[in-house]
């Protein structure tokens, strides 16, 4: 027979903050872009502006590219450039041909110099040509959830039926920054290959407290796009901002907007619990939880409800099964989560 043990737990906002930024679309920050988003590491919108909306992404597009090359070919593979590659328009890591690269170095070319024959080499040699690799980008695309994008390139130059979303773009970058080895080419501020020494597009890099990555895009009719993820006390968001002419200093408003609200905080922490252990070595044995990292708005009030059998029958293993714990956020459900023993019991020995 099983009874609940309750325990409620209130985890209250050391300072005084504004209400939560859904009270009023006032609260809101004002910025210029056309389109813009900030969303937390694992997908919750805090802030939109024509988020769904359909435009030009220029050359975050690559952030799509680098994705598909490192899930499918290894940083230390060479590649030989061939002419064709080389004679790109735009924006270029100034590739010569015959020589041999890697895919690290193409990579670092694509990503901080945004060099669009650095894209074309790598959609050519994973795919074979830019119209298979944009089958495969289109494939990736779905399967992240970019509902609302099509890709027909790997390097984001304007052409007809190439274009992306605010959302989808803050949903790729999620994907990016969870591959260890791409976000640390994000990350790099400056790169050197061969005789040439890049350096990152991305200003954010240093302007903004905590960015740890992000991709420029620019044409003439896509205007200046940004997407960029930042990193502050343990909480990580992606924000995207598409044809903005004041995307530097809108994007830290946005970020300190959304870093002033919301927190991700472990909500099990020193959680603890001891169930009666009958016929054990010990009489007591403790249960807690996995860390159970939230992302939260800083007002918001946490309760937690344990439940817990009124004992257990030794023996008892370490990591066993105790029981659950239900997260409630302002008296919603919003997370349940296993309770396991913390250490075990032996049967006691029997006395004569």
């Amino acid at each position: 027979m099983r009874k609940a043990i309750l325990l409620m737990l209130l985890l209250a906002a050391a300072l005084l903050l504004l209400p939560a930024p859904q009270a009023q679309a006032g609260d809101f920050p004002s910025v210029g872009a056309a389109a813009a988003v900030v969303m937390s590491g694992g997908g919750e919108v805090v802030y939109e502006k024509n988020a769904d909306q359909r435009a030009l992404i220029a050359s975050t597009t690559k952030l799509l590219t680098a994705l598909i090359t490192v899930e499918e070919a290894a940083l230390d593979e060479e590649l030989e450039i061939q002419p064709a590659w080389t004679q790109m328009e735009g924006s270029s890591m100034y590739l010569r041909a015959g020589e041999r690269y890697t895919v690290r170095e193409l990579l670092e070319g694509l990503l901080l110099a945004s060099g669009n024959d650095a894209a074309t080499a790598l959609a050519c040699h994973i795919a074979g040509g830019i119209e298979a690799f944009s089958e495969r980008m289109n494939q990736r695309a779905r399967e992240l959830g970019m509902s609302g994008s099509h890709f027909v390139n790997p390097h984001g130059l304007d052409e007809d039926g190439h274009y992306g979303t605010a959302r989808d773009l803050a949903r790729l970058m999620a994907a990016c920054m969870q591959d260890r080895k791409l976000a640390a080419l994000l990350a790099e501020t400056s790169a050197s290959v061969k005789d040439q020494t890049y350096v990152n597009h991305n200003k954010l890099l240093t302007l903004c407290p905590g960015c740890v990555g992000g991709k420029t895009g620019y044409t003439e009719a896509a205007g200046r796009c940004l997407v960029s993820c930042c990193e502050r006390e343990g909480t990580r968001l992606i924000c995207v901002t598409l044809d903005d002419p004041n995307d530097w200093v809108d994007q830290q408003v946005l970020y300190n907007w959304a870093f002033s609200r919301y927190v991700t905080r472990d909500v099990t922490a020193g959680l603890s619990f001891f169930v009666p252990v009958v016929s054990g070595e010990r009489s007591l044995v403790a249960a807690e939880a996995r860390p159970l990292r939230i992302f939260l708005p800083r007002t918001a009030k946490i309760t937690l409800t344990a439940h817990l059998p009124r004992f257990v029958f030794a023996p008892v293993a370490e990591g066993d099964h105790a029981g659950t714990v239900q997260v409630f956020r302002d008296g919603e459900r919003i997370h349940e989560a296993e309770l396991f023993f913390r250490e075990g019991a032996a049967q006691a020995e029997e006395r004569r």
